[in-house]
């Protein structure tokens, strides 16, 4: 896996820069992820709030804090998180079945034959499109969960936008939109490298491609975990 991370990385800068795939896989990745990555870290937004509010008026009788903190967790953690599990769950078991499916009727091995570079023509294009697309999502994502925690503040904890932004202000820097989106990045690099080296190992029949797929959402999901802890323990150390 890393083997097919480096000629990957190394092949960002050997031509013929396939733009029109590039541009199809950016769509299948951002566009067809953005409905159901806004429902779920919707939801997971407004899971945080009323979270929040409950253990703070528990622990120390009072959740004034709590817009702020919601605010500082979902720009640092939830969004990023939920986006990366959802877009390897869609995008990472669709790319393995694709791949897995080329592999095993024998259409790798006729990229091969004809000149082509199976990594350059499949996966470069694919590993582009989820860092650029993961980064748009985890814009997206953030606002989603920002003005989710907001409409909650104020139904159900009556803070209105106004204070929520002022406790916002407190507690979030501008490098915390950074991060976010670095993290984004970094999530959505792992997502291709993984589906494609199951779907380049697929072993022949539908077992095959279905245990690609599988071992494909299970890896990217644990490989999304450990990046995240390895970035926020890394970022804690730049504030």
């Amino acid at each position: 896996m890393i083997s097919l991370f480096a000629e990957t990385f190394f092949g960002i800068f050997v031509s013929p820069f396939r733009r029109k795939e590039f541009l199809q896989q950016l769509h299948f990745v951002a566009n067809r992820s953005l409905i159901i990555i806004v429902f779920c870290v919707c939801f997971a937004a407004i899971v945080t709030i009323l979270e929040s509010s409950f253990h703070m008026k528990m622990v120390i009788q009072n959740d004034s804090m709590v817009p702020g903190f919601a605010a500082v967790l979902i720009l640092r953690e939830l969004a990023a998180v939920v986006m990366a599990l959802l877009l390897a769950s869609r995008v990472g078991a669709g790319y393995a079945s694709e791949v897995g499916s080329m592999q095993i009727t024998e259409q790798v091995d006729a990229l091969k034959m004809l000149g082509i570079d199976p990594v350059n023509y499949l996966v470069v294009p694919r590993f582009l499109a989820c860092i650029l697309g993961a980064m748009m999502l985890t814009v997206v994502a953030n606002m989603t969960c920002l003005l989710s925690a907001m409409m909650i503040s104020q139904s159900y904890l009556s803070y209105t936008p106004g204070m929520f932004l002022s406790s916002m202000h407190r507690f979030v820097q501008f490098r915390d939109i950074i991060f976010a989106m670095i993290k984004g990045a970094c999530f959505g690099a792992v997502i291709p490298i993984v589906a494609c080296y199951f779907g380049f190992n697929c072993q022949q029949g539908a077992e095959g491609v279905g245990k690609a797929t599988t071992n494909t959402v299970v890896v990217a999901s644990i490989g999304i975990i450990v990046i995240d802890f390895i970035l926020s323990y890394t970022f804690s150390h730049m504030y």
